[in-house]
């Protein structure tokens, strides 16, 4: 059941003040506590966050930070790579996965994605470890979970640590195992588009070895244990208990806004094939061996015929989004990067062709009705053109 009233006028990519309203009085509650205790840092609501992290992923620590994006140059400090090491990551995803091998002077290694799940090709990662590839970042890009069976084992064989960007993928699972517990150290974003979005900015990681959760906190407070005595150099990164307060009210929705995603997602499926778009736009296919958690609905739009379809439907007033438009080997700053010609031609057609449509929890079966005949009307329209 949706919580805000429909705008038949608009449809758009998120309602995160439609997600919150519910909660307004509750969250207002727990941040009021917050003040009165004066614990802004490190306060009960981080620990119980970050237990509530550890139990859905299924790993035995979780430690917050102040941002997904942090959670990963963490991850890298701890597990001490640096300049000389290489690490693997997909040039289809957000800016973070690669940025983060950056600002700790190891070598980004660009692999291509498996076109089917936008995720890291296992074959491929295998074929571009050498002696020196230290890591290896498999992101859960859009909801869906890497192939982590086969990456898990490719990095077991050669004694290479995992680093799961599970940013957007926060809930969901490969085969039985939640995401953030299959690698070395898991990394989540909490910002406010996410499954679980906070009021800013925050961050976790998860891992289920004692030594390298040690090193993480110790990583992200300035390196500092005891106090004023520094044995590494840290970063200051912490999620603050309001953020977590907020975040605590909201885990407690997680599973039923997961759920109304998944059911969005299924109705797209149901509705294109009803309309008869199926041959027109190649549609994302669900987890068969896990749980997808839908973070985006992204279709793929071939013909050089994407940008002309996002246009027309922003003339209906409905709003789509383009994750992501340029891979990150073609970005300015990492054109020092060798990448051999023609080695990341899927990330560069998914960068060419997919768009991403409203699947988040309060979005009605009349809004996702309105998406597809949005899209219907494009495609009639040029069938009539070339006839």
């Amino acid at each position: 059941m949706s919580n805000r009233s429909i705008d038949s006028k608009n449809v758009p990519l998120l309602d995160i003040v439609g997600e919150n309203r519910p909660l307004h009085d509750e969250m207002l509650e727990a941040i009021r506590e917050v003040f009165e205790t004066g614990r802004f840092l490190y306060g009960p609501a981080v620990t119980e966050l970050e237990n509530a992290i550890a139990k859905l992923s299924g790993a035995k620590h979780a430690i917050g930070c102040a941002s997904g994006s942090d959670a990963l140059l963490l991850a890298l400090l701890a597990m001490d790579i640096g300049p000389g090491d290489e690490v693997i990551v997909p040039s289809f995803t957000f800016f973070a996965t690669a940025s983060a091998v950056e600002r700790v002077g190891a070598k980004i290694v660009f692999v291509d994605i498996d076109p089917a799940t936008f995720n890291l090709d296992p074959a491929k990662v295998k074929a571009a470890i050498t002696s020196n590839t230290k890591a290896v970042i498999p992101v859960h890009l859009f909801g869906r979970s890497a192939d982590m069976t086969a990456l898990t084992r490719v990095a077991g064989e050669v004694g290479i640590q995992v680093i799961e960007d599970a940013a957007q993928a926060i809930g969901a699972a490969h085969h039985d195992r939640g995401v953030g517990a299959w690698g070395d150290i898991g990394c989540f974003s909490f910002y406010p588009t996410k499954n679980l979005g906070g009021c800013g900015d925050g961050g976790m990681m998860t891992t289920s070895s004692d030594e390298l959760a040690a090193r993480i906190r110790l990583f992200a407070a300035h390196g500092m244990n005891p106090r004023y005595v520094h044995r590494v150099v840290g970063i200051n990164s912490r999620l603050d208990t309001i953020q977590a307060a907020a975040l605590c009210v909201k885990m407690k929705h997680l599973e039923s806004w997961t759920n109304s995603r998944r059911q969005n997602a299924a109705k797209y499926h149901e509705l294109f094939a009803d309309a008869g778009l199926t041959s027109n736009i190649t549609l994302p296919a669900d987890d068969t061996d896990g749980t997808h958690v839908w973070n985006q609905f992204t279709i793929r739009v071939p013909n050089a015929r994407r940008d002309a379809l996002r246009t027309h439907l922003a003339e209906q007033s409905i709003a789509s989004e383009i994750y992501y438009p340029i891979p990150l080997h073609q970005q300015e700053c990492f054109r020092h990067i060798d990448c051999e010609p023609g080695s990341l031609v899927e990330s560069e057609r998914a960068a060419a062709e997919v768009l991403s449509l409203p699947v988040f929890p309060e979005l009605t079966i009349e809004e996702q009705q309105r998406v597809v005949r949005g899209i219907g009307s494009f495609f009639a329209a040029r069938k009539v053109s070339a006839a």
